[in-house]
This record gives structure tokens, sequence and C-alpha cells, in this order.
């Protein structure tokens, strides 16, 4: 057994060119408050990503604030609006990673699941962790290639089958793999077909039912990969998966310049499950822990 590696990543871990709403919500309380004032603050909030339930409750909130304060500020009420938004917020906590450690990664087709996995594996390399990838996701070949394709550049181990082979009896050869190697991180992908909901739901439970089988409360950890420039799809992506098998923690990709950033808290707000990862970019170097404040922080900042 070993603890959880904290990220040691030297770059700043948001160095995102959204534009911010901190800029528009300044310029909205600088004006003379009037009746349309928190219509175009909700409409501002749901044009942010933050969600429909969000942008009400905290229109609402700040409503009530506004009529309690007698000197307000547009910084005083950015402040209030990081500290109700930070309520919402569920933080990931650190686990103690058992040995092996078996991670099942799933997310629709195109989310950058594929990717994503690719990052967390050389995260886990760099930390001088023995990693091996199992490509359970028969279905699609260019997922399989794409696959083989980046543990050889990372340099770590993959299991993988012939195109159309049974996904968990991939599983199982790549965890008895995992045993018999002293592979310390297992991360698992497997398919993302959303629209084949009943299969999807019975595969991903035959997968765990196998890892338990062959390593102990396998798998321990269950990552949710999603785009962030998705929007509001993200949430009924996280809704529907978090149905089917418990999700964990999630990992949001592409959360680059063309991102909102709000989905962060809307899925937060909806499905209580903490982001854990971040993609912030193409390079396999793109990946940072989520840091709840200071994403809030950028998200609001008049700079």
């Amino acid at each position: 057994m070993f603890k959880f590696f904290k990220s040691k990543i030297k770059k700043a871990l948001y160095s995102l060119k959204r534009i911010s709403i901190g800029k528009k919500l300044t310029a909205l309380f600088s004006k003379k408050y009037d009746v349309n004032l928190y219509e175009e603050l909700e409409k501002l909030f749901y044009e942010s990503d933050l969600g429909v339930t969000i942008s009400v409750d905290l229109t609402n909130k700040l409503k009530e604030f506004m009529k309690k304060e007698s000197d307000i500020t547009p910084e005083k009420l950015l402040e209030k609006i990081k500290q109700e938004l930070l309520k919402d917020v569920h933080p990931y906590e650190e686990i103690e990673m058992k040995k092996p450690h078996v991670v099942m990664i799933v997310g629709v087709n195109g989310s950058g699941k594929t990717t994503s996995i690719a990052k967390i594996a050389k995260y886990y390399h760099d930390q001088n962790q023995k990693v091996l990838l199992i490509a359970a996701d028969t279905f699609r070949a260019a997922a399989v290639d794409q696959l083989k394709l980046w543990a050889k550049k990372i340099g770590v181990d993959i299991i993988s089958s012939k195109h159309g082979s049974d996904p968990s009896s991939v599983v199982f050869d790549g965890l008895s793999a995992a045993k018999a190697r002293d592979v310390d991180v297992v991360i698992i992908d497997t398919a993302g077909r959303l629209h084949t909901k009943t299969n999807l739901m019975q595969e991903l439970e035959k997968i765990k039912r196998v890892s338990n089988k062959v390593i102990e409360e396998a798998p321990h950890e269950t990552l949710l990969v999603i785009d962030a420039t998705t929007g509001q799809n993200g949430i009924d992506q996280a809704k529907a998966f978090n149905s089917y098998t418990p999700i964990s923690s999630i990992f949001l990709s592409k959360l680059d310049g063309t991102a909102k950033g709000g989905i962060v808290l809307a899925i937060q707000k909806e499905i209580k499950v903490p982001i854990k990862w971040i993609g912030v970019g193409e390079r396999l170097e793109d990946i940072a822990s989520f840091d709840e404040k200071k994403f809030i922080d950028d998200l609001l900042s008049i700079d």
C-alpha cells in the first residue's frame, strides 16, 4: 500500500484564456439597479454554463443580499458570489492507494477519454509508478490503436485484444497481468456508447464484477471524463453514467480557452461528485489537480 502522491506540477494550474464573467458582472453591477438587473444577472450566469439551478438560486440569494446591504460595491457582490459558489463544491479527498490501484475510466466517445487516460498514465509514470493500461473499449479499433501509441510514447505496458472481443475478458487478462508484474496503477478504458444505455450498463457492471474477482475491491476508482466544451450536455452525461455505475470523481477535459468553465460548478451542484483532474491543453503534461478556490477566483477575475 502507498499514499496518493500530491501533484507537483510546477506550471500554473489554470492558465485559462477564457473571458472572465467577473468583468461582465462588474459592468452589470456598475449600472443603476432596476427591474431588469436580476433578469440580466440570471441570464449571464446561465450563459456561463452554471446551469439553471445555480443561476436561479444564485440570483435569488444576491437579490436578498442587495436588499439588506446599504453599501454595496461590485467588489462586495463578486465576493458574495464566490462564497455562494464555494458552498456547492465537493472537494476531492485524496485516498490511500492499494497496490495495484485500479482506475476504471468511463465517458462518451469524443469526450477526450483516450487522451485523458494518457495524461493520467504519464502523471503516475512520472511519479515512478509502474503503470498498466487495459484497452477494454474493444468496439472501437481506433481507440485501441490510439491507446497503444500513447502507451509506447509514455513507456508503459498495455493489455489489449482483437477488435470485438469481450471487454470483461480483456480486463480479466489485464488485471491478472498487473498482479503478476507487480504493477502499481492500472487504468481501464471502457466503451462510451451512451446511446445504447442498457448494453452500456450491463457491460460496466460486468467489468466491475470481474475486476473485483481478480483484485479485491477493484475498481478502486471510477473516473468520468467530460468534455468541458459540451456545456449543459455534460450534466446529462454525468447523471447518466452516475446512474449506471457510481462515479467517484471527474476528469474535466478540454478546459481551455474555448470553455466557459461554469459547467464544473453545475456538475458539482447536480450530482455532488468531486472534480479530481482537469485537462488544460493538448500535451500530455497539460493535466492538473482541480483547485476549487483558485478556479472560482479565476472564473470571477476582473483582470
